[in-house]
Protein backbone atom coordinates (compact mmCIF):
# COMPACT_ATOMS: atom_id res chain seq x y z
CA UNK A 1 0.00 0.00 0.00
CA UNK A 2 1.29 4.10 -0.81
CA UNK A 3 1.22 5.98 2.08
CA UNK A 4 4.02 8.43 1.14
CA UNK A 5 0.75 10.72 -0.82
CA UNK A 6 -1.26 10.71 2.26
CA UNK A 7 -0.85 14.57 3.10
CA UNK A 8 -1.44 15.81 -0.65
CA UNK A 9 -4.36 17.75 -1.33
CA UNK A 10 -7.78 16.38 -1.28
CA UNK A 11 -11.31 16.96 -2.42
CA UNK A 12 -11.54 19.48 1.08
CA UNK A 13 -8.33 20.78 1.99
CA UNK A 14 -4.97 19.64 2.81
CA UNK A 15 -3.99 17.69 6.21
CA UNK A 16 -1.35 19.22 7.56
CA UNK A 17 0.97 16.68 9.60
CA UNK A 18 -0.88 13.67 11.42
CA UNK A 19 0.86 11.14 9.27
CA UNK A 20 0.72 8.99 11.72
CA UNK A 21 -2.46 8.76 12.13
CA UNK A 22 -3.55 8.91 8.79
CA UNK A 23 -1.66 5.71 8.03
CA UNK A 24 -3.85 4.20 11.00
CA UNK A 25 -7.46 5.36 9.21
CA UNK A 26 -6.12 4.50 5.89
CA UNK A 27 -5.17 0.65 7.24
CA UNK A 28 -8.51 0.25 9.12
CA UNK A 29 -11.13 1.87 6.41
CA UNK A 30 -8.74 -1.03 4.25
CA UNK A 31 -9.13 -3.58 6.33
CA UNK A 32 -11.88 -6.79 5.82
CA UNK A 33 -13.38 -6.70 8.67
CA UNK A 34 -15.37 -3.98 10.40
CA UNK A 35 -14.08 -1.53 12.63
CA UNK A 36 -14.74 0.01 15.84
CA UNK A 37 -12.66 3.47 16.10
CA UNK A 38 -11.98 5.73 19.19
CA UNK A 39 -10.57 8.90 18.19
CA UNK A 40 -10.44 11.70 21.20
CA UNK A 41 -8.30 14.59 22.43
CA UNK A 42 -8.95 18.55 23.19
CA UNK A 43 -11.23 21.40 21.48
CA UNK A 44 -9.58 22.97 18.66
CA UNK A 45 -7.18 20.05 17.67
CA UNK A 46 -8.33 18.87 14.67
CA UNK A 47 -10.21 15.91 15.28
CA UNK A 48 -13.20 16.54 12.33
CA UNK A 49 -10.41 18.06 9.96
CA UNK A 50 -8.71 14.95 10.02
CA UNK A 51 -11.35 12.30 9.76
CA UNK A 52 -13.79 14.38 7.30
CA UNK A 53 -10.54 15.22 4.81
CA UNK A 54 -9.14 12.11 4.92
CA UNK A 55 -12.76 9.42 4.60
CA UNK A 56 -13.73 11.92 2.08
CA UNK A 57 -11.06 11.42 -0.44
CA UNK A 58 -11.66 7.67 -0.02
CA UNK A 59 -14.20 5.98 -2.05
CA UNK A 60 -17.09 5.24 0.51
CA UNK A 61 -20.24 6.00 1.78
CA UNK A 62 -19.97 8.84 4.54
CA UNK A 63 -22.40 9.38 7.11
CA UNK A 64 -21.51 12.36 9.64
CA UNK A 65 -23.46 13.52 12.00
CA UNK A 66 -22.53 16.15 15.09
CA UNK A 67 -24.01 16.13 18.30
CA UNK A 68 -25.59 19.61 18.99
CA UNK A 69 -24.17 21.38 22.57
CA UNK A 70 -26.69 21.11 24.59
CA UNK A 71 -29.43 19.89 22.25
CA UNK A 72 -32.23 17.83 23.49
CA UNK A 73 -33.07 14.54 22.74
CA UNK A 74 -35.57 15.68 20.50
CA UNK A 75 -33.17 17.98 18.64
CA UNK A 76 -30.00 14.79 18.36
CA UNK A 77 -32.82 12.35 16.58
CA UNK A 78 -33.92 14.67 14.14
CA UNK A 79 -30.46 15.63 12.87
CA UNK A 80 -30.10 11.94 13.19
CA UNK A 81 -32.94 11.30 10.78
CA UNK A 82 -31.56 14.80 8.70
CA UNK A 83 -28.20 12.82 7.78
CA UNK A 84 -29.83 9.49 7.16
CA UNK A 85 -31.88 11.16 4.25
CA UNK A 86 -28.81 13.27 3.19
CA UNK A 87 -26.63 10.60 2.86
CA UNK A 88 -28.59 7.39 1.80
CA UNK A 89 -31.43 9.03 0.49
CA UNK A 90 -29.87 12.61 -1.69
CA UNK A 91 -31.69 14.29 0.50
CA UNK A 92 -35.22 13.95 1.97
CA UNK A 93 -35.46 13.81 5.83
CA UNK A 94 -36.47 11.01 7.37
CA UNK A 95 -39.06 11.17 10.20
CA UNK A 96 -37.40 11.96 13.19
CA UNK A 97 -37.69 8.43 15.45
CA UNK A 98 -38.13 8.93 19.41
CA UNK A 99 -35.76 7.05 20.72
CA UNK A 100 -32.23 5.70 19.52
CA UNK A 101 -33.28 1.95 19.21
CA UNK A 102 -35.19 3.19 16.49
CA UNK A 103 -33.20 5.42 15.03
CA UNK A 104 -30.51 3.00 14.22
CA UNK A 105 -32.70 0.39 13.07
CA UNK A 106 -33.37 3.19 10.67
CA UNK A 107 -29.45 3.66 9.71
CA UNK A 108 -29.17 -0.46 9.40
CA UNK A 109 -31.90 -0.47 7.41
CA UNK A 110 -30.29 2.15 4.62
CA UNK A 111 -27.22 0.68 5.33
CA UNK A 112 -28.53 -2.69 4.16
CA UNK A 113 -29.94 -0.66 0.66
CA UNK A 114 -26.34 -0.05 -0.20
CA UNK A 115 -24.06 -2.57 -2.40
CA UNK A 116 -22.13 -5.03 -0.89
CA UNK A 117 -18.68 -3.76 -2.66
CA UNK A 118 -19.58 -0.32 -0.97
CA UNK A 119 -17.65 0.53 2.32
CA UNK A 120 -19.87 2.47 5.21
CA UNK A 121 -18.26 4.78 7.44
CA UNK A 122 -20.22 5.84 10.23
CA UNK A 123 -18.60 9.08 11.69
CA UNK A 124 -20.96 9.97 15.16
CA UNK A 125 -18.74 13.42 15.81
CA UNK A 126 -18.98 14.98 19.44
CA UNK A 127 -20.75 11.77 20.17
CA UNK A 128 -20.90 13.19 24.32
CA UNK A 129 -22.89 15.66 23.47
CA UNK A 130 -25.58 13.47 21.46
CA UNK A 131 -25.41 11.12 24.97
CA UNK A 132 -27.72 13.35 26.25
CA UNK A 133 -28.60 12.33 29.65
CA UNK A 134 -31.49 9.84 29.61
CA UNK A 135 -31.19 9.17 26.37
CA UNK A 136 -30.03 5.25 26.25
CA UNK A 137 -28.07 6.35 23.52
CA UNK A 138 -25.28 3.71 24.81
CA UNK A 139 -27.27 0.99 25.29
CA UNK A 140 -28.81 1.16 21.55
CA UNK A 141 -25.29 1.51 20.42
CA UNK A 142 -24.58 -1.72 22.56
CA UNK A 143 -27.38 -3.63 20.84
CA UNK A 144 -26.41 -2.26 17.11
CA UNK A 145 -22.76 -3.17 17.16
CA UNK A 146 -23.04 -6.27 18.55
CA UNK A 147 -26.26 -7.66 16.67
CA UNK A 148 -25.84 -6.10 13.46
CA UNK A 149 -22.79 -3.70 12.49
CA UNK A 150 -20.05 -5.79 13.80
CA UNK A 151 -20.84 -8.78 10.95
CA UNK A 152 -21.14 -6.22 8.14
CA UNK A 153 -17.48 -6.08 6.98
CA UNK A 154 -18.07 -2.83 5.23
CA UNK A 155 -18.57 -0.79 8.24
CA UNK A 156 -16.07 1.69 10.15
CA UNK A 157 -17.67 3.36 13.05
CA UNK A 158 -15.77 6.09 14.00
CA UNK A 159 -17.11 7.68 17.68
CA UNK A 160 -15.17 10.64 18.24
CA UNK A 161 -15.43 13.31 21.05
CA UNK A 162 -13.20 16.49 23.01
CA UNK A 163 -14.46 15.33 26.08
CA UNK A 164 -11.85 13.00 26.74
CA UNK A 165 -12.47 11.59 29.89
CA UNK A 166 -15.94 10.75 28.73
CA UNK A 167 -15.00 8.95 25.79
CA UNK A 168 -12.36 6.86 27.76
CA UNK A 169 -15.04 5.95 30.77
CA UNK A 170 -17.54 5.39 28.27
CA UNK A 171 -16.08 4.18 25.16
CA UNK A 172 -12.70 2.60 25.41
CA UNK A 173 -13.24 1.55 29.25
CA UNK A 174 -16.90 0.55 28.60
CA UNK A 175 -17.44 -2.62 31.39
CA UNK A 176 -21.07 -3.26 29.06
CA UNK A 177 -22.06 -4.24 25.91
CA UNK A 178 -19.28 -2.03 24.39
CA UNK A 179 -16.59 -4.13 26.16
CA UNK A 180 -13.44 -4.89 24.44
CA UNK A 181 -15.50 -3.79 21.25
CA UNK A 182 -13.32 -0.86 20.08
CA UNK A 183 -10.62 -2.30 17.81
CA UNK A 184 -8.44 0.91 17.88
CA UNK A 185 -7.92 3.87 19.60
CA UNK A 186 -6.56 7.53 18.26
CA UNK A 187 -5.27 10.10 20.49
CA UNK A 188 -5.07 13.04 18.49
CA UNK A 189 -2.41 16.07 20.48
CA UNK A 190 -1.37 19.42 20.26
CA UNK A 191 1.53 19.73 17.74
CA UNK A 192 4.69 19.96 18.65
CA UNK A 193 7.32 22.46 16.99
CA UNK A 194 8.38 21.07 14.55
CA UNK A 195 4.70 20.33 13.01
CA UNK A 196 3.68 23.67 14.05
CA UNK A 197 7.00 24.79 11.35
CA UNK A 198 5.31 22.49 8.80
CA UNK A 199 1.75 23.75 8.95
CA UNK A 200 2.62 27.53 8.73
CA UNK A 201 4.96 26.97 5.78
CA UNK A 202 1.75 25.06 3.98
CA UNK A 203 0.66 28.19 4.60
CA UNK A 204 3.35 29.99 3.17
CA UNK A 205 4.01 31.84 6.41
CA UNK A 206 8.12 31.61 7.26
CA UNK A 207 9.27 32.68 10.60
CA UNK A 208 12.20 31.95 12.49
CA UNK A 209 12.29 29.21 15.06
CA UNK A 210 12.41 32.17 17.92
CA UNK A 211 9.05 33.80 16.38
CA UNK A 212 7.63 30.14 16.46
CA UNK A 213 8.27 29.44 19.82
CA UNK A 214 7.13 33.20 21.21
CA UNK A 215 4.02 32.40 19.78
CA UNK A 216 3.91 28.57 20.78
CA UNK A 217 3.82 29.72 24.30
CA UNK A 218 0.74 31.41 23.77
CA UNK A 219 -0.95 29.39 21.65
CA UNK A 220 0.43 26.14 22.10
CA UNK A 221 0.39 23.38 19.51
CA UNK A 222 -3.68 23.75 19.13
CA UNK A 223 -3.94 24.32 15.12
CA UNK A 224 -7.15 25.97 14.43
CA UNK A 225 -5.07 28.93 16.66
CA UNK A 226 -2.25 28.75 14.26
CA UNK A 227 -4.89 28.75 11.43
CA UNK A 228 -5.71 32.84 12.77
CA UNK A 229 -1.64 33.70 12.13
CA UNK A 230 -1.43 36.31 8.87
CA UNK A 231 1.13 36.14 6.98
CA UNK A 232 3.63 38.95 6.94
CA UNK A 233 3.73 39.53 10.77
CA UNK A 234 5.45 39.25 13.47
CA UNK A 235 5.02 37.12 16.46
CA UNK A 236 3.92 40.08 18.62
CA UNK A 237 1.99 41.89 16.25
CA UNK A 238 0.00 38.00 15.74
CA UNK A 239 -0.48 38.05 19.55
CA UNK A 240 -1.73 41.20 20.00
CA UNK A 241 -3.96 41.10 17.33
CA UNK A 242 -5.28 37.64 18.46
CA UNK A 243 -5.57 38.51 22.15
CA UNK A 244 -5.60 41.90 22.86
CA UNK A 245 -8.25 43.60 20.54
CA UNK A 246 -11.78 43.72 20.77
CA UNK A 247 -12.36 41.36 17.59
CA UNK A 248 -9.90 39.54 18.66
CA UNK A 249 -10.92 35.09 18.11
CA UNK A 250 -8.43 34.48 21.60
CA UNK A 251 -10.01 37.09 23.98
CA UNK A 252 -13.31 35.12 24.72
CA UNK A 253 -11.89 31.50 24.06
CA UNK A 254 -11.04 30.30 27.39
CA UNK A 255 -14.62 30.36 28.67
CA UNK A 256 -15.95 29.11 25.79
CA UNK A 257 -13.36 26.29 25.74
CA UNK A 258 -14.66 25.53 29.18
CA UNK A 259 -18.52 25.71 28.52
CA UNK A 260 -18.32 23.23 25.48
CA UNK A 261 -16.36 20.57 27.57
CA UNK A 262 -18.02 20.41 30.69
CA UNK A 263 -21.69 20.67 31.81
CA UNK A 264 -20.92 22.84 34.72
CA UNK A 265 -17.71 24.34 34.24
CA UNK A 266 -17.31 26.56 37.06
CA UNK A 267 -15.55 24.20 39.64
CA UNK A 268 -13.38 23.04 36.40
CA UNK A 269 -12.46 26.98 36.16
CA UNK A 270 -11.44 27.02 39.60
CA UNK A 271 -9.09 24.41 39.92
CA UNK A 272 -7.13 25.93 36.72
CA UNK A 273 -7.09 29.46 38.56
CA UNK A 274 -5.95 27.80 41.35
CA UNK A 275 -3.02 25.50 40.08
CA UNK A 276 -1.96 28.93 37.44
CA UNK A 277 -0.72 30.46 40.70
CA UNK A 278 2.16 27.67 40.78
CA UNK A 279 4.47 27.64 37.68
CA UNK A 280 5.83 24.52 39.13
CA UNK A 281 2.92 22.35 40.70
CA UNK A 282 0.55 22.03 43.60
CA UNK A 283 0.19 18.93 45.25
CA UNK A 284 -2.85 17.55 45.30
CA UNK A 285 -4.32 18.18 49.13
CA UNK A 286 -3.04 21.77 49.02
CA UNK A 287 -4.63 22.34 45.69
CA UNK A 288 -7.98 20.79 47.08
CA UNK A 289 -7.64 22.77 49.67
CA UNK A 290 -6.70 26.21 48.34
CA UNK A 291 -9.78 25.93 45.78
CA UNK A 292 -11.96 25.91 48.55
CA UNK A 293 -13.97 22.13 46.14
CA UNK A 294 -15.12 19.48 48.27
CA UNK A 295 -12.22 16.94 49.62
CA UNK A 296 -13.60 13.93 47.81
CA UNK A 297 -13.45 11.78 44.82
CA UNK A 298 -15.75 14.52 42.70
CA UNK A 299 -12.83 16.79 42.66
CA UNK A 300 -9.94 14.14 42.53
CA UNK A 301 -12.57 12.71 39.97
CA UNK A 302 -12.37 16.63 37.93
CA UNK A 303 -8.96 16.57 37.78
CA UNK A 304 -8.61 13.50 36.44
CA UNK A 305 -10.92 14.74 33.41
CA UNK A 306 -8.99 18.42 33.63
CA UNK A 307 -6.07 15.91 32.89
CA UNK A 308 -7.32 13.84 29.78
CA UNK A 309 -8.70 16.87 27.72
CA UNK A 310 -4.90 17.88 28.18
CA UNK A 311 -5.22 21.20 30.68
CA UNK A 312 -3.49 19.91 33.73
CA UNK A 313 -0.27 17.20 33.90
CA UNK A 314 0.11 15.35 37.08
CA UNK A 315 3.47 14.47 38.04
CA UNK A 316 5.89 13.20 40.82
CA UNK A 317 8.64 14.75 41.21
CA UNK A 318 12.51 13.48 41.90
CA UNK A 319 13.07 11.83 44.94
CA UNK A 320 9.39 12.31 46.15
CA UNK A 321 7.15 9.15 45.61
CA UNK A 322 6.16 9.60 49.31
CA UNK A 323 4.68 12.77 48.58
CA UNK A 324 1.97 12.58 46.10
CA UNK A 325 0.68 14.00 43.32
CA UNK A 326 1.65 17.04 42.30
CA UNK A 327 -0.52 19.05 39.40
CA UNK A 328 0.70 21.89 36.33
CA UNK A 329 -0.87 23.51 33.76
CA UNK A 330 -0.39 21.85 30.39
CA UNK A 331 -1.82 24.03 27.94
CA UNK A 332 0.03 27.24 27.24
CA UNK A 333 -3.33 29.21 25.62
CA UNK A 334 -5.10 28.70 29.33
CA UNK A 335 -2.27 29.70 31.15
CA UNK A 336 -1.53 32.58 28.82
CA UNK A 337 -4.88 33.91 29.20
CA UNK A 338 -5.18 33.61 32.99
CA UNK A 339 -2.03 35.83 33.13
CA UNK A 340 -2.24 38.34 30.51
CA UNK A 341 -5.66 38.76 28.86
CA UNK A 342 -8.53 38.03 31.93
CA UNK A 343 -6.57 41.08 33.54
CA UNK A 344 -6.83 43.41 30.88
CA UNK A 345 -10.48 42.27 29.37
CA UNK A 346 -12.51 45.36 30.32
CA UNK A 347 -9.80 47.56 28.72
CA UNK A 348 -9.90 45.38 25.36
CA UNK A 349 -13.89 45.29 25.71
CA UNK A 350 -14.16 48.90 25.46
CA UNK A 351 -11.44 48.92 22.86
CA UNK A 352 -9.10 50.83 24.50
CA UNK A 353 -5.99 48.51 24.12
CA UNK A 354 -4.48 50.68 20.93
CA UNK A 355 -2.99 48.38 18.21
CA UNK A 356 0.81 46.76 19.43
CA UNK A 357 -0.64 47.41 22.85
CA UNK A 358 1.11 43.74 23.48
CA UNK A 359 4.64 44.80 21.80
CA UNK A 360 5.01 47.51 24.30
CA UNK A 361 4.04 44.49 27.56
CA UNK A 362 6.48 42.05 25.78
CA UNK A 363 9.17 44.39 26.19
CA UNK A 364 8.79 44.17 30.35
CA UNK A 365 10.85 41.77 32.52
CA UNK A 366 7.62 40.46 33.74
CA UNK A 367 7.54 38.74 30.32
CA UNK A 368 10.87 37.83 29.68
CA UNK A 369 10.53 35.69 33.14
CA UNK A 370 7.23 34.31 31.84
CA UNK A 371 8.89 33.19 28.66
CA UNK A 372 11.76 31.39 30.68
CA UNK A 373 9.35 29.51 32.46
CA UNK A 374 7.29 28.83 29.33
CA UNK A 375 10.37 27.38 27.63
CA UNK A 376 10.84 25.25 30.69
CA UNK A 377 7.36 23.94 29.96
CA UNK A 378 7.84 23.70 26.35
CA UNK A 379 10.84 21.45 26.91
CA UNK A 380 8.89 18.82 28.89
CA UNK A 381 6.77 18.19 25.71
CA UNK A 382 10.30 18.04 23.01
CA UNK A 383 11.60 15.61 26.15
CA UNK A 384 12.47 13.10 22.97
CA UNK A 385 14.15 16.09 20.65
CA UNK A 386 16.16 16.80 23.80
CA UNK A 387 17.72 12.87 24.25
CA UNK A 388 18.72 13.45 20.68
CA UNK A 389 20.13 16.34 21.15
CA UNK A 390 22.34 15.46 24.68
CA UNK A 391 22.68 11.56 23.24
CA UNK A 392 20.34 10.49 26.29
CA UNK A 393 19.45 7.00 25.99
CA UNK A 394 15.46 6.45 25.64
CA UNK A 395 15.75 4.14 28.55
CA UNK A 396 16.57 7.02 31.19
CA UNK A 397 13.52 8.49 33.05
CA UNK A 398 13.29 12.26 32.28
CA UNK A 399 12.26 14.43 35.63
CA UNK A 400 12.62 17.73 37.58
CA UNK A 401 13.47 18.04 41.20
CA UNK A 402 12.98 21.09 43.37
CA UNK A 403 14.37 21.46 47.55
CA UNK A 404 12.45 24.28 49.22
CA UNK A 405 14.14 24.34 52.71
CA UNK A 406 12.04 25.12 56.16
CA UNK A 407 15.09 26.24 57.83
CA UNK A 408 16.60 29.77 56.81
CA UNK A 409 19.93 28.61 57.11
CA UNK A 410 19.42 25.72 54.24
CA UNK A 411 19.95 26.48 50.98
CA UNK A 412 17.26 25.59 48.28
CA UNK A 413 17.64 24.31 44.95
CA UNK A 414 15.95 23.58 41.74
CA UNK A 415 17.00 21.73 39.00
CA UNK A 416 14.92 22.29 35.76
CA UNK A 417 14.99 18.90 33.88
CA UNK A 418 17.14 15.38 34.85
CA UNK A 419 17.68 12.18 33.12
CA UNK A 420 18.00 9.32 35.93
CA UNK A 421 20.54 7.23 33.65
CA UNK A 422 20.64 3.23 33.06
CA UNK A 423 24.24 4.10 33.38
CA UNK A 424 25.07 5.22 36.73
CA UNK A 425 24.77 8.64 36.02
CA UNK A 426 22.26 11.51 36.07
CA UNK A 427 22.60 14.30 33.80
CA UNK A 428 21.10 17.54 35.24
CA UNK A 429 19.91 20.41 32.71
CA UNK A 430 19.53 23.71 33.25
CA UNK A 431 17.24 25.95 30.90
CA UNK A 432 17.53 29.55 29.55
CA UNK A 433 15.47 31.81 27.30
CA UNK A 434 17.48 34.24 26.08
CA UNK A 435 17.85 36.32 22.70
CA UNK A 436 21.42 35.92 22.63
CA UNK A 437 23.85 33.16 23.09
CA UNK A 438 23.84 32.55 26.53
CA UNK A 439 27.41 33.08 28.70
CA UNK A 440 28.56 31.36 31.98
CA UNK A 441 30.52 33.51 34.42
CA UNK A 442 32.22 32.84 37.49
CA UNK A 443 28.89 34.03 39.44
CA UNK A 444 27.01 31.41 37.29
CA UNK A 445 29.30 28.26 37.09
CA UNK A 446 29.27 28.92 41.02
CA UNK A 447 25.32 28.64 41.14
CA UNK A 448 25.56 25.71 39.42
CA UNK A 449 28.10 24.12 41.22
CA UNK A 450 25.65 24.68 44.88
CA UNK A 451 22.93 23.34 42.45
CA UNK A 452 24.61 19.88 42.10
CA UNK A 453 26.05 19.97 45.42
CA UNK A 454 22.18 20.53 47.47
CA UNK A 455 21.14 17.52 44.86
CA UNK A 456 23.54 15.54 45.78
CA UNK A 457 23.15 15.85 49.15
CA UNK A 458 19.95 15.91 49.58
CA UNK A 459 19.07 13.05 47.03
CA UNK A 460 21.97 11.02 48.33
CA UNK A 461 22.54 9.50 45.00
CA UNK A 462 25.69 7.87 44.64
CA UNK A 463 25.41 8.35 40.92
CA UNK A 464 28.01 10.45 38.82
CA UNK A 465 26.34 13.72 38.20
CA UNK A 466 26.66 15.95 34.87
CA UNK A 467 25.55 19.29 33.92
CA UNK A 468 24.11 20.08 30.40
CA UNK A 469 22.55 23.60 29.44
CA UNK A 470 19.60 23.85 26.98
CA UNK A 471 18.96 27.38 25.26
CA UNK A 472 17.18 28.73 22.79
CA UNK A 473 20.15 30.51 21.10
CA UNK A 474 23.25 28.21 21.76
CA UNK A 475 25.63 28.55 25.05
CA UNK A 476 28.58 31.16 24.33
CA UNK A 477 31.69 29.66 25.49
CA UNK A 478 33.85 30.68 28.36
CA UNK A 479 36.23 28.96 30.38
CA UNK A 480 33.24 28.21 32.58
CA UNK A 481 31.63 25.87 30.55
CA UNK A 482 34.00 24.43 29.26
CA UNK A 483 34.95 23.26 32.60
CA UNK A 484 31.12 22.83 34.18
CA UNK A 485 28.88 21.88 30.95
CA UNK A 486 29.54 18.16 29.26
CA UNK A 487 26.27 18.71 26.39
CA UNK A 488 23.89 21.44 25.59
CA UNK A 489 20.93 21.55 22.96
CA UNK A 490 19.67 24.61 21.32
CA UNK A 491 16.19 25.77 20.37
CA UNK A 492 16.78 24.43 16.79
CA UNK A 493 16.69 21.12 18.04
CA UNK A 494 13.79 21.46 19.59
CA UNK A 495 12.43 21.29 15.58
CA UNK A 496 13.91 18.00 15.21
CA UNK A 497 11.12 15.91 13.10
CA UNK A 498 9.91 12.62 15.00
CA UNK A 499 10.91 10.78 12.23
CA UNK A 500 14.14 11.95 12.25
CA UNK A 501 14.73 10.72 15.59
CA UNK A 502 14.39 7.47 14.68
CA UNK A 503 16.67 6.86 13.24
Amino acid sequence: MVKKNLSKDNSQGKISGRLREQEILKDLFDSKKSEFIAVYGRRRIGKTYLIKNLIDSLPTVFFHVTGLQKGSLKEQLREFAKQIGATFYQGPSLIPRSNWIDAFEDLTQAINKMPKEKKIVLFFDEFPWIATPRSKLITALELYWNRYWVFDNRIKLIICGSSTSWIIENIINNKGGLHNRVTRTIHLKPFLLYEIESFLKEQRIHLTHRQILDLYIVLGGVPLYWSFIRKGRSAHQCIDELCFQSSGPLVKEFGRLFESLFENAKPYMELIRTIARYRYGIGQAELIAKSKLPDGGSTVHRLYQLEEAGFITSLIPYGRKDKGLYYVIDDEYSLFYLYWIEPNLKTIAKKATNEGFWISQSNQPTWKIWAGLSFESICYKHIDQIRKALKIDPGATAGTWRFNPKAKTEEGAQIDLLFDRLDGAITLCEIKCFDKPFAIDKSYAQKLLKKMDVFQKRTKTKKQLFFCMITTMGLKPTMYSEEIITSQAKLEDLFCDKEVLKR
